[in-house]
């Protein structure tokens, strides 16, 4: 049994609240288009984007380095705008256990909120905590809304 933890990020949209619900769970194919620097390609192995049960394979650019995550879509919720997706194979699982991530979309006010939670373990308190991914992600995020504030 491992080290739990969980790293959440809440980052405010200047664009459509229905957009990064919608990149995710139908187009993540598109992310890479709209974020370059941080996602390279997002294929899809099994099943169809926006299905629970598919299965889809991110390159991505972390700290200078290429990575992989293969994952499956786990919870598609459309109405409360949740993502859930599991790590079966890549770089994140060589080292933690159990990671997974989930997208919420979040009002407060007039404000609306992306809302990123990563869980996992780590085997030993020698694996470092996955800050610099938390920091990708919130980065990711903001070229994703500015992207789309430019589109509009």
């Amino acid at each position: 049994m491992g080290l739990k933890s969980v790293l959440c990020a809440k980052i405010e949209m200047k664009a459509n609240k229905d957009v990064f619900h919608d990149v995710f769970t139908n187009k993540p194919h598109h992310v890479s288009t709209m974020c370059p620097l941080h996602v390279q390609g997002c294929e899809l192995l099994e099943g169809d984007f926006g299905s629970i049960g598919s299965k889809i394979c991110w390159t991505y650019t972390l700290d200078g380095e290429k990575k992989i995550s293969k994952q499956v879509i786990e919870t598609i919720d459309h109405e409360n705008k949740v993502l859930t997706l599991k790590e079966f194979e890549g770089d994140l699982v060589d080292n933690y256990d159990n990671w997974k991530i989930t997208l919420h979309i979040e009002t407060k006010g007039e404000i609306d909120l992306v809302c990123w939670t990563m869980e996992y373990e780590r085997p030993n308190e020698n694996v470092p905590e996955l800050i610099n991914l938390l920091d990708f992600i919130v980065s990711m995020s903001k070229a994703i809304d500015d992207h789309h504030v430019k589109m509009n």
